[in-house]
């Protein structure tokens, strides 16, 4: 499986954030409408995202439910007529719940920067620091940390949980 290192905070200000992000980019961001269906999973979680073009894919993912840098290992796979894939998924395993959001993707080096409006939510900003095979998660942590400091993050906005268990603690 790939592998990263995350990070996931609230953002309390949006057009700041954007703007210090865009300033070290290295290209404009990509703007993406996600909806991604969570599946029941023994482990783990399963969802199907959904472009909304007719394209989608499908994402196994398994990381600590910690707050700050964290490694998660994770598996994609590209998927046609996501509605029908997410059917059968839904049928065979249940819904956990969906998550629909508004995503800027900006790209520094080998490291991903989203800025996400999640409905029913707000803001976030995630980092994924991609780590090549055999690289220590530890390398990717450093490159995390820095990204917050120069980002101005402060570390009482870091989340642990996805977005999937944030919107199930409010009851949405």
């Amino acid at each position: 499986m790939a592998r990263n290192v995350e990070i996931k905070a609230r953002v309390g200000d949006p057009a700041g954030l954007r703007a210090r992000v865009a300033s070290r980019a290295t290209a404009p961001p990509a703007l993406l409408r996600q909806t991604d269906t969570f599946f029941r999973v023994p482990s783990g979680r399963l969802k199907l995202r959904d472009f909304g073009d007719g394209a989608g894919e499908l994402i196994f993912y398994e990381r600590p439910d910690r707050p700050g840098p964290k490694e998660s290992s994770y598996a994609r796979a590209a998927c046609v007529e996501p509605a029908a894939v997410s059917a059968v998924l839904g049928e065979a395993l249940g819904v956990r719940g969906v998550v629909e959001k508004r995503r800027e993707v900006f790209l520094l080096d080998r490291t991903r920067i989203h800025l996400d409006e999640v409905r029913g939510l707000g803001w976030f900003m995630e980092i994924e620091v991609v780590l090549e095979d055999g690289e220590a998660a530890a390398d990717g942590e450093r490159v995390a940390r820095a990204l917050l400091a120069e980002l101005e993050i402060p570390a009482a906005m870091l989340l642990a949980p996805a977005y999937i268990d944030l919107l199930e603690s409010t009851g949405r």
